[in-house]
């Protein structure tokens, strides 16, 4: 392999934000934030959304996440421009 053309992999810790699992895997992620693992050692921190602890295809259960409509929610958006005629 050529130097310096490559990503750094390295462990990464992904942490689901709805239901705080947390798992220690490698990755290319590029991350700002640390986490101190249950192994004393500090990682780099990737947050993310969803995970198979919070997807309801996986935990057989449905959350939601989006109380308003998505029509409500275009309807909203563009009520401001709506043309007076």
């Amino acid at each position: 392999m050529r130097k310096g053309i490559h990503p750094d992999y390295r462990p990464v810790v992904f942490k689901d934000n709805a239901s705080e699992f947390a798992i220690l895997t490698r990755s290319t992620v590029k991350t700002k934030e640390t986490i101190k693992w249950e192994d004393g050692n500090t990682y780099p921190l990737a947050k993310v959304e969803i995970s198979s602890a919070s997807h309801p295809f996986y935990t057989g259960n449905l959350r939601l996440v989006d109380t308003e409509g998505r029509v409500e929610k275009f309807k909203k958006k563009y009520q401001k421009f709506k043309s007076s005629n």
